[in-house]
């Protein structure tokens, strides 16, 4: 089971079965999941059959179906149809050479065409004019009017052409196959009485403790407990340099340790870590097909009935109005009938998204089928949310001001350090880490809710507060209010440290934008691709990060529904829009918008799952590479739909003008097919990602 015309005839074997509840496939892992009652699964097999296919049970409740062999069996057929041919045309008519020659021509048919004759017969048995139906009607024609060289040739080469054809097809399969390897089977875990023993990753439960050494690929999805290094993240989030792994900091499945040892507590199981879902998502997204690939099988679905006929009309009119021979006619209609096989036509487009959807997996892109794929050309404009995506979403102390005072500089700032340190608000942190202190004993430590805090540290009564608190406490006057503005027109979170009648310092904390962030709006401009951010906090600030960001417009001050508004008012004003966020907020905007792009690693759940692209490492870059990407696999798409109908084209004015041989019309075939397939297998190469300079 390769393409959609299989599928199609499957679903309709089976279609009036009862108790039959469903059908999934997944072409690109050749597997058919059947949903029915034990009783009932027997006579579904049994219609599978009768359609001409072989069902084989997997061992396992995840895997590949294997390509079937036949290699040296194709190599034989082929060795007795050039003897067929070498016995034709050295004694044509001579008896027994002409017995012996028609012989090992049907013998080369039969090791060739066996499996395409089981199909074919039960194809015509049920009216359907596949690929197996006419090659059978072609190769069985032309052996009975005498041409049983030609016959058994053709068979052979297009049952080879066809194997090697399954076999390039699955490079594509493979990519997406060879993520499932870069897991570990076992992992060093942990004991209760502090001992490491190696137990199969599936397991390990959640909460045990990993140990990881350098230069070991990462079993388990976890968090890091001990020990520091720097982790090769390319094999999951597409990441070009390893990046710095100490206490605290998530690692993934599959990603390789670098110089140091870790230790890890596991975060999810071997089936629910982030490549687990990347394998099984991107493998349901093979399932689904594009709009050219929709549109391919419609075409095709009208393209083979309306070539069958013509070489009927030709079989039965030629002779009246060409005046040429019966044989001459009835072999000019089989030439036909190789001619209209859809072969090249149905492959063209699977090839190509599948490669797509695996190119994209393997930079970190997670795309949910490949119509949202294709469809990623066509975005005019992106809304994207401020905190986690543009920015880092981790408010840091981003500037310091002492003001004058009789108190050294280094005191001041470590009583700042002190009093930050013992607050767990996240502007009191950033200040705590920016200024690298906290260690300090405080007495009559105090927290004033919504304000700031308050403590006594060296005999002195300190407060480190908003600028609410220091209004309160009657300390602002005009220079601290300027500076305050200054600070606040920059989108920046301002608290000051006091003591008694006078302030010492100012500390500026902002959300700040992330290193990639500028460069992925500049390639987005470049694109044609509009950009707007759209945050819940105020407008000054969301001004200010979108200038800083190179953002087109910023709308500030917004809720979940009011982004939902703004995404159908950017879809009205410019055309298809994508959303890009993180949060629970913004699952409704990613849901309505033309392509939800969620940010993975910082994501929640359910923006990851409103989402239809998923950016595992939460780069920004990733979204031009996609555009970029969607816009290479439209034309590779294009380029094979041309190629393969071009060929057939020329081919067809041959065949009726009877220049064209079987021999030809299988070479135009089969070298059509191999031609889309490897131009589609061009996508894999990762450099076509990668913004043109």
């Amino acid at each position: 089971m390769d393409c959609a015309a299989e599928e199609s005839e499957i679903r309709r074997a089976v279609a009036d079965i009862a108790g039959l509840r469903g059908l999934r496939f997944e072409l690109a892992a050749r597997t058919l999941r059947i949903d029915a009652p034990a009783a009932v699964l027997p006579q579904v097999l049994a219609a599978i059959r009768g359609a001409g296919f072989e069902p084989q049970p997997l061992a396992t409740g995840h895997g590949h179906a294997p390509l079937p062999e036949g290699l040296g069996r194709l190599g034989a057929a082929l060795g007795l149809a050039v003897a067929a041919e070498l016995l034709a045309f050295m004694a044509p008519t001579t008896w027994p050479y002409h017995g012996l020659g028609m012989a090992l021509a049907a013998l080369a048919i039969w090791l060739a065409g066996f499996s395409i004759y089981r199909k074919g017969l039960a194809a015509l048995r049920q009216a359907r004019l596949n690929i197996n139906a006419l090659m059978t009607v072609a190769v069985s024609g032309a052996f009975v009017i005498g041409q049983w060289p030609e016959a058994a040739m053709v068979m052979a080469l297009y049952a080879l052409a066809e194997l090697i054809e399954a076999r390039a097809v699955d490079r594509a399969r493979n990519a997406i196959q060879h993520l499932l390897d870069l897991t570990p089977e076992t992992a060093e875990v942990r004991q209760p009485d502090g001992q490491w023993q190696l137990r199969p990753v599936a397991a390990v439960a959640v909460a045990d403790c990993v140990r990881v050494k350098p230069g070991v690929r990462i079993p388990l999805d976890g968090v890091v407990t001990a020990g520091r290094s720097a982790v090769n993240q390319a094999p999951v989030t597409g990441e070009s340099l390893p990046v710095d792994r100490a206490t605290g900091d998530p690692v993934y499945a599959g990603t390789i340790n670098g110089t140091g040892t870790l230790e890890l507590r596991v975060t999810a199981g071997a089936s629910h870590s982030m490549l687990a879902h990347i394998i099984h998502a991107v493998e349901q997204a093979q399932g689904s097909r594009a709009p050219t690939q929709q549109f391919v099988d419609r075409f095709a679905a009208v393209y083979t009935p309306l070539v069958f006929a013509l070489a009927v009309a030709v079989a039965l009119l030629a002779p009246w109005l060409l005046h040429i021979g019966w044989l001459e006619a009835l072999y000019k209609a089989l030439v036909l009938l190789v001619i209209a096989c859809p072969c090249a036509l149905v492959i063209s487009t699977p090839v190509a998204v599948v490669s797509g959807l695996a190119a994209a997996a393997r930079r970190g892109i997670l795309i949910k089928g490949g119509v949202y794929l294709e469809n990623a050309h066509r975005l005019k404009a992106i809304a994207l949310d401020k905190t986690g995506t543009i920015t880092t979403g981790q408010p840091r102390l981003v500037a310091t001001e002492l003001l004058p005072s009789p108190i050294p500089e280094a005191q001041v700032l470590r009583w700042a350090g002190d009093l930050a340190g013992h607050s767990d608000h996240p502007v009191s942190l950033a200040i705590s880490q920016g200024l690298g202190r906290g260690n300090g004993q405080l007495e009559g430590f105090t927290a004033l809710p919504g304000r700031g805090t308050q403590a006594r540290i060296d005999g002195q009564t300190l407060v480190l507060g908003n600028h609410r608190l220091i209004e309160d406490l009657g300390l602002c006057g005009p220079q601290i209010e300027a500076r305050l503005a200054a600070h606040e027109t920059q989108g920046r979170t301002v608290t000051l440290l006091a003591m008694d009648r006078q302030v010492l310092a100012i500390f500026a904390v902002a959300d700040t934008i992330k290193d990639n962030s500028r460069t992925a709006l500049a390639e987005l401009h470049a694109l044609g691709v509009r950009s707007v951010m759209l945050t819940g906090d105020n407008q000054a600030t969301a001004a200010t990060i979108a200038r800083q960001a190179g953002i087109d417009d910023a709308r500030g001050n917004l809720l979940p529904e009011d982004k939902l508004a703004a995404i159908a008012a950017l879809q009205q004003a410019h055309g298809p829009t994508a959303m890009t966020g993180d949060g629970i907020n913004d699952a409704p905007a990613l849901a309505h918008a033309d392509l939800g792009i969620a940010m993975g690693a910082a994501g929640t759940d359910t923006a990851v799952e409103a989402a239809d692209v998923v950016i595992m490492n939460d780069d920004l870059r990733r979204i031009p590479e996609l555009i970029r990407l969607s816009r290479r696999v439209r034309a590779v798409l294009w380029q094979n739909i041309a190629l393969a109908l071009g060929i057939k084209a020329v081919f067809l004015v041959l065949a009726v003008a009877g220049s064209a041989t079987m021999w030809m019309a299988v070479f135009a075939d089969m070298g059509a097919s191999l031609i889309v397939v490897f131009n589609g297998l061009r996508l894999l190469r990762m450099n076509g990602m990668a913004p043109r300079r």
